[in-house]
């Protein structure tokens, strides 16, 4: 099995990349250079259409999409070492989680960096807007919080990649004004993902 993975730092590539540091499988990794637009090069858009990072390339097969890399890795690799479940109720919990944090959470997050983010011309940024997703991503990890209550991490007492699906995106967040400080069941559960020696081998990647 060989696995070639494209990806950029500060982006949504950081999950895919923990997840792959966590699971210990061997992969070559290729820095895409967004500024140089390397995404856009023919190469990459062949393999990548929709010209973004990251891109997993398995076997020779591209997968496009973070959600789709974590569910493959986790089906992969994850079950004999913990971090993803074994096909059955588990499963559709870890599931739950991971699609969450890639639809429902990361549409609130892009609300905001369109509204807050100087990557997007001043004339396109709405400030109530921006406010309006703030709130609605603290809303929402407050759904996390209660989740929390009695147990360490989402499914239990164990890390899986349900976890690193959402606590890569809350530092970021951080970076952009959302104050979740509130949510003491959040703060203390990111402290315990984020010490994660994969996680620091990920972002010096």
């Amino acid at each position: 099995m060989s696995l070639t993975f494209h990806y950029a730092p500060m982006t949504s590539s950081t999950r895919v990349f923990w997840a792959l540091e966590e699971l210990g499988a061997p992969f070559e990794k290729v820095k895409v250079d967004l500024a140089a637009g390397d995404h856009k090069k023919p190469d990459y858009v062949a393999l990548n259409p929709n010209a973004k990072v990251p891109l997993l390339v398995a076997d020779g097969v591209p997968i496009f999409e973070s959600l789709a890399m974590l569910v493959y890795l986790g089906e992969t690799y994850g079950v004999e070492n913990g971090l993803y479940p074994a096909p059955g109720p588990a499963r559709g919990a870890a599931l739950k989680w991971i699609a969450w944090s890639s639809v429902t959470l990361t549409e609130a997050l892009s609300r905001l960096l369109r509204n807050n983010s100087e990557r997007f011309p001043a004339e396109q940024r709405n400030a109530a807007a921006g406010e309006a997703a703030k709130k609605d991503i603290v809303d929402l990890l407050g759904i996390v919080d209660k989740e929390l209550q009695e147990k360490p991490f989402l499914l239990g007492k164990d890390f899986t990649l349900a976890d690193l699906s959402i606590a890569t995106f809350l530092p970021f967040m951080m970076r952009l004004g959302v104050d979740y400080g509130a949510h003491k069941n959040v703060v203390e559960w990111l402290g315990r993902c984020t010490a994660r020696p994969a996680l620091g081998r990920a972002m010096m990647g």
